[in-house]
């Protein structure tokens, strides 16, 4: 099983197994993993799953979609890695994912 490794705002680091074709944001909700709110539940209607994902991974990962950009534009501290959680699906080659968490979801 895939492991992605969440870093909140402080350096904690959380390393948790994510079932393939889950979200990043689900892996985080049920690990409980802190810092994830995921108000909307992966509806791509809020932005309180915004995640940096790790430069390494941004390729792999994926562009946002439109819809995406515009949640986004919602998040505090928005950055060129920005992205929002519930939108990337975990497949094997997410093997090692890093993503961290910003200081406020909001």
């Amino acid at each position: 099983m895939p492991k992605i490794t969440y870093i909140e705002h402080d350096g904690r680091a959380h390393e948790v197994e994510v079932k393939p074709g889950l979200s990043v944001m689900e892996g985080a909700v049920r690990n409980n993993v802190p810092g994830i709110d995921a108000d909307c539940g992966g509806a791509c209607a809020c932005a309180t799953c915004h995640v940096y994902v790790d430069e390494a991974w941004r390729e792999a990962t994926g562009k946002p979609s439109a819809m995406e950009e515009s949640m986004l534009d919602f998040a505090e501290g928005v950055e060129p890695n920005s992205r929002l959680s519930c939108q990337i699906r975990v497949s094997d080659a997410l093997n090692g994912l890093i993503v961290r968490l910003p200081a406020n979801q909001h």
